[in-house]
């Protein structure tokens, strides 16, 4: 079992406090977007061994399980992270495992280099994900049905949204949608500025369910990703619940701290909200035109205290445990890559005790004892 030592990534949208506060260190001022805990190649973990990815790559079997190896090749196959918003990240979707082997693929044909601001595809994977708040955590996640759209812009009074209101009020609604997110994306820049700027000062004015986009315009003035962000469920996780993100299902997540998890992988395709590269062709390629209600989790309990959040992907598993003081120790031992991560007391893995924010690498097969008084997330594969 490996104590990890993990990277904090200065994100210009993460928060100044919500890391510090959660590993009891003082702010430094700057932001403190995204801790990354796994082996991926951009910031793998440290241990006394050496990093993790380097220390997988030496024997995948060794330490990821012969299973995990023969399913999802030899490397850990998820990335762990905590992350802190202080401010709306991108707009955006990630493709299936399909779509994202052609793109890369058609990318790499075609030599767009990796590192080309216009590369839509970094890899042939897929990036699921699921976001688990610690604190209040909101979010936008998949479409909200288009009628209700158009009566929440109707009742803004901007009389440039009419033609959208018109759309959204059309059939069939994914049709609808895709000409309504097609519309606000291809529009003359110096127009849909306008009506965005209208759109936030009338947010603004009238808050409630326009609450959030007053916030997210005050971010991106001016930005189409307003008018985008404004056809999707806005959602507020309470400490505990979680979104699942699968392919082509636009999200963006706004405030909050929050564990994460995903596949390994770098494919975004952003829709706005950024001063990055949009795509808008492959964008809509890629985009799930489907309304529908966010589907916000809640851990299903087990027998021995485990709480599970059920996705329908293998590539990660999470789970987690409210240890109470006094109680027995949990045998957490699998034939699968761990990675044990203490959010709230003092948790005793192994030979090393875990504090908020601190975590460990568990090789497959590895014993793995936890106790203590506090909350412990649990990272691993379904084989």
């Amino acid at each position: 079992m490996d104590r990890l030592d993990n990277t904090v990534r200065p994100y210009a949208w993460g928060s100044t406090t919500a890391i510090p506060t959660l590993l009891g260190t003082e702010p430094t001022g700057e932001p403190q977007a995204e801790m990354w805990i796994g082996a991926h190649p951009g910031a793998p973990s440290r241990t006394d061994r050496g990093t993790l990815a380097d220390i997988v790559a030496a024997d995948p079997e060794k330490e990821l399980g012969p299973a995990s190896v023969a399913r999802f090749g030899p490397r850990l196959p998820f990335l762990l992270k905590l992350l802190a918003a202080g401010a709306p990240l991108s707009l955006q979707v990630h493709p299936d495992l399909a779509q994202a082997k052609e793109g890369y693929e058609d990318e790499e044909r075609r030599g767009v280099p990796l590192d080309a601001p216009h590369r839509n595809y970094k890899d042939a994977n897929h990036k699921p994900e699921l976001i688990c708040a610690l604190t209040e955590f909101d979010g936008l996640c998949g479409f909200r049905a288009p009628t209700e759209t158009a009566d929440l812009l109707d009742g803004l009074g901007v009389a440039s949204l009419k033609p959208y209101v018109d759309l959204l009020r059309a059939h069939p609604e994914d049709a609808a949608l895709r000409e309504v997110l097609t519309a606000v994306l291809t529009a003359d820049p110096e127009e849909m500025s306008r009506t965005v700027a209208e759109t936030a000062a009338a947010c603004e004015r009238l808050g409630g369910a326009y609450a959030p986009y007053a916030g997210i315009a005050h971010h991106y003035p001016g930005d189409p990703g307003v008018l985008a962000a404004l056809l999707l469920n806005h959602v507020r996780l309470q400490p505990g619940e979680a979104l699942y993100l699968g392919a082509g299902i636009p999200h963006a997540y706004l405030d909050g701290l929050g564990v994460e998890i995903m596949a390994n992988s770098d494919n975004v395709l952003r829709c706005g909200l950024t001063p990055k590269h949009v795509d808008v062709p492959e964008l809509l390629r890629i985009v799930r035109f489907e309304p529908g209600d966010p589907g916000v989790l809640r851990p299903e309990a087990s027998p021995d205290g485990e709480e599970v959040y059920d996705t329908p992907i293998d590539e990660f598993r999470l789970s987690r445990y409210v240890l109470p003081e006094g109680a027995a120790p949990h045998d957490l031992t699998l034939p699968a890559p761990q990675i044990l991560l203490c959010t709230a007391g003092s948790v005793r893995a192994g030979e090393h005790d875990l504090t908020p924010g601190r975590s460990v690498f568990v090789p497959a097969g590895e014993k793995a004892e936890v106790s203590g008084n506090g909350t412990l997330f649990r990272a691993t594969v379904r084989v």
